[in-house]
């Protein structure tokens, strides 16, 4: 197996299994001593067989011995570390690795299904595995030093995708790995800027991205689309200084190579970058007057995740949304209403149907072919279900568990939807490859016929998928 793919097996297949627990009540004398007769650097706190703290060496050298505490009256619970940074046993090994690196910690704790304790997985467990992998690019991303490294590292990543396009990675791990890379790039970006030029910033603000970086299904013609929302307080110099500092970000991230959005979505333009009570007025008037322009801006808005400083910023936005879609449905039926419009392009007999004319003669656009419609509908259940959280395949899930959507039908349509995105993405691979500019069509004439069946078989589900949610949603009932 190469090398790279080893970070895309799943982490039950490297975790530790034999983990020591306790419970927050237990003397820490007690567990210290423990600690000390097993060899060992933590123990992980259980409620109910849940982890819900984790005490470790670094524990114990901050709180205890720095603070001259004596051990003897503490319980574990004084001194552990909680809540827990978790991760499921299921999730593939490179998001432990992000995990870890985000959260800057040496250790994760594994749970099962149930959110039970599985095991715990530590740096060295992973840096045992290879010395090449995308774990360097992670610690080079972290140690960059200057906007000139960040965009090599961009091309790096680019470089790294195009290599593990063709070594059989699931679709799903591979969007996630390019939206995790960008992540840190981003994030250390904001660090450089602050710690370089703007070292006075205010904290109180959250930098926000939206649409397909929002959900983490990115590829690799994926354009910037985001905000900053920041406190109703952040006024006079401080948001001055806001002001320069999303500018000279925006216009970094271009120039490492990301692409600013046609549409000017991007926090340097004043529209996209307001306070929160403005950004809750301004949301309100697009889900009050649900106009098409209004809608596709809204639609977007919802794969709101905040990617910097203060999360509830965020969270309040979102949560104002469903909100007021529980009480006025109409901008979700809108919603609906226009990724019914993007049919799939069959024609009779299910001829598959491509572009007449132009650059892209004989091409077929997968995203106005299938992806939008499925991601939008995905949406459209889910922001009615209120479980909006993670990318399209965590809300199929979720739908399932909440009844929306039956087992066998999200199978089909995530076989559907995977299917497009891979092709997307092979297409955008070669592009790179032939030096062209990655985009979201296909050739049909490149697609052998088993390729060019599964198409014919995805768009199909697309159209099932539509006539579902027009049912769901009673749109024969509406007035256009």
């Amino acid at each position: 197996m190469a090398e790279e793919n080893q970070f895309f097996r799943p982490i039950r297949e490297f975790c530790q299994r034999k983990v020591v627990s306790c419970a927050e009540g237990d003397a820490l004398v007690d567990i210290v001593a423990r600690m000390r007769e097993r060899g060992i650097s933590c123990v992980v706190v259980l409620e109910a067989g849940h982890p819900k703290g984790i005490l470790t060496d670094r524990d114990l050298r901050n709180k205890v011995v720095a603070t001259g505490t004596s051990p003897s009256s503490l319980t574990v619970g004084d001194v552990m570390t909680s809540p827990v940074v978790t991760v499921s046993e299921h999730d593939v090994l490179y998001e432990a690795l992000y995990r870890i690196s985000r959260h800057n910690i040496h250790r994760l704790v594994v749970t099962d299904q149930a959110g039970a304790l599985a095991g715990i997985i530590t740096v060295t467990d992973i840096l045992r595995l290879q010395a090449h992998s995308p774990h360097q690019l992670v610690v080079d991303i972290e140690k960059a030093d200057s906007v000139d490294t960040l965009r090599d590292l961009h091309r790096r990543v680019q470089r790294l995708i195009v290599h593990l396009s063709g070594t059989g990675i699931a679709i799903r791990d591979m969007v996630k790995l390019i939206a995790n890379l960008n992540d840190q790039i981003l994030i250390r970006l904001i660090e450089l800027l602050r710690r370089e030029k703007y070292p006075g910033l205010t904290n109180d603000f959250a930098f926000v991205v939206m649409g397909s970086e929002g959900r983490g299904e990115q590829t690799l013609s994926t354009d910037q689309d985001n905000a900053i929302i920041h406190a109703d307080s952040v006024e006079g110099g401080a948001l001055q200084q806001l002001e320069a500092f999303s500018v000279d970000l925006i216009d970094a991230l271009i120039s490492i190579g990301i692409p600013a959005c046609p549409g000017g979505i991007m926090a340097k333009n004043p529209p996209w970058r307001r306070s929160a009570s403005a950004w809750k007025m301004e949301l309100t008037r697009w889900l009050s007057t649900p106009s098409p322009e209004n809608v596709m801006t809204g639609s977007m808005f919802m794969d709101l995740r905040p990617l910097y400083g203060r999360r509830e910023l965020a969270d309040t936005l979102r949560d104002h949304a469903l909100h007021y879609m529980s009480q006025e449905p109409v901008f979700l039926v809108r919603m609906v209403q226009n990724m019914t419009r993007f049919a799939p392009p069959l024609g009779w007999f299910g001829r598959i149907r491509t572009e007449k004319s132009g650059p892209y003669r004989g091409m077929v656009d997968v995203k106005k072919a299938g992806i939008f419609a499925i991601t939008d509908g995905i949406k459209a259940l889910a922001m009615e279900s209120r479980c909006l959280d993670g990318s399209t395949h965590d809300r199929m899930e979720a739908l399932v568990e909440k009844g929306v959507l039956m087992a066998d039908q999200m199978a089909d349509l995530r076989a559907a939807f995977d299917f497009l995105v891979l092709k997307r993405l092979q297409g955008q691979v070669a592009a790179l490859r032939a030096g062209a500019a990655p985009n979201n069509y296909v050739a049909l004439d490149q697609l052998n016929a088993m390729e060019q069946g599964e198409l014919r078989l995805a768009l199909q589900g697309v159209g099932h998928f539509q006539r579902f949610m027009h049912h769901h949603f009673k749109l024969h009932l509406m007035r256009n």
